[in-house]
């Protein structure tokens, strides 16, 4: 989804390609992938203090608080970087009663402003992160993939509205990504209802907008590139994923989770050679 200055002081902060100004959401988001979730709550919460009316602000820090269950839960490690070909596990989480109050508080504010004014593109995209945030947390936390596919499906549809006038939003691009490639692995009678509910299950699809959103996004360009590089261990190209992690362990390099897998990987490798 889009880095966009979406987050633009009152309306729309202009063309994204312009990644020149470093604003405290670029500060928060660099904070989260860091895991420094307690810094980038006080970010996102000095932002929207500035920016009332931005609803990107709320939403990003939701988008903090599900990293951060994440990170306690291991979520990552254990339903992306595992051997199971469709992804997601019914393994029983405890999630967090508290993060899970103060998630959809910043998804209802957020929501709130954006209804404010629907057709602006700031706030279509804060939309999209709502919906997918909300899809994420459906999935990876509760287990409820019906209500889940429903919130991916939405997030899709508005992405598919912004891009129609405002293609250059790349961070927006990921919402199409993910439901196509994700959609895409589950087994061919899965496929054909999630087909027949509304879903996009295109593989290359999915990971060509994923690649657009890594390449050129500016908030969601770190996540879009995990995605990628967990795409290409399931495709067993081991140097296209060494390559993106090692990519994401030195700009990120108090988050473990880059450098672990990419250790495991050498690991596997070195093994695999001696042998």
């Amino acid at each position: 989804m889009t880095k966009r200055l979406l987050f633009l002081v009152p309306c729309v902060l202009a063309a994204q390609g312009a990644h020149a100004e470093d604003t405290a959401l670029d500060r928060g988001y660099r904070q989260m992938y860091n895991l420094q979730f307690a810094q980038a709550h006080r970010t996102f919460a000095a932002w929207s203090a500035e920016h009332p009316e931005d609803p990107v602000g709320p939403a990003s820090d939701a988008a903090a608080w599900l990293f951060a269950e994440f990170d306690r839960l291991h979520i990552l490690q254990s339903e992306f970087f595992t051997h199971d070909r469709h992804f997601i596990t019914d393994h029983k989480l405890a999630p967090d009663p508290e993060v899970k109050r103060e998630f959809q508080a910043a998804i209802g504010k957020s929501r709130a402003l954006s209804g404010r004014r629907p057709n602006d593109a700031d706030a279509m995209f804060a939309t999209i992160l709502c919906n997918g945030l909300e899809s994420d947390y459906l999935a990876l936390i509760e287990k409820r993939y019906a209500a889940s596919f429903g919130r991916m499906k939405a997030s899709r549809e508005m992405a598919d509205r912004l891009l129609a006038t405002n293609p250059d939003y790349f961070d927006a691009w990921i919402a199409m990504g993910i439901e196509n490639y994700m959609l895409s692995i589950k087994p061919a009678p899965i496929r054909w209802l999630l087909r027949l509910g509304g879903g996009q299950t295109d593989r290359a699809t999915g990971l060509a907008k994923i690649r657009l959103t890594a390449e050129k996004g500016r908030y969601l360009s770190p996540f879009a590139k995990l995605l990628l590089a967990v795409a290409a261990l399931r495709d067993q190209q081991a140097a296209r994923a060494k390559d993106l992690l090692a990519g994401l362990a030195r700009e990120y390099p108090q988050n473990p989770l880059y450098r672990e897998e990419l250790d495991r990987l050498n690991a596997a490798e070195a093994g695999g050679l001696a042998r």
